[in-house]
């Protein structure tokens, strides 16, 4: 499962996450840093470099934040 990045990176997007991912599928999405579903290899390295903890497997999203499950896939298309 893909990691997501959710409200906390709004406003902030320090860029750490985006240093550390080995296979740079995080993209500027405007307000916040939004992770490619279909890019991302679930390795974790971009989860300890977020300042905020905003990163989460999709699995793990919490409850009030699963909206940016779907913020993901519709700005990638998909």
């Amino acid at each position: 499962m893909p990691h997501v990045i959710v409200s906390p990176c709004i406003g902030v997007k320090d860029q750490a996450c985006t240093e550390v991912c080995p296979v740079e599928c995080i993209y500027d999405g405007g307000d916040q840093f939004l992770i490619h579903p279909d890019e991302c290899i679930d390795c974790g390295a971009c989860v300890p470099a977020c300042p905020v903890s905003a990163i989460f497997p999709e699995e793990d999203v919490p409850a009030g934040e699963t909206e940016f499950i779907a913020k993901n896939r519709v700005f990638f298309g998909l």
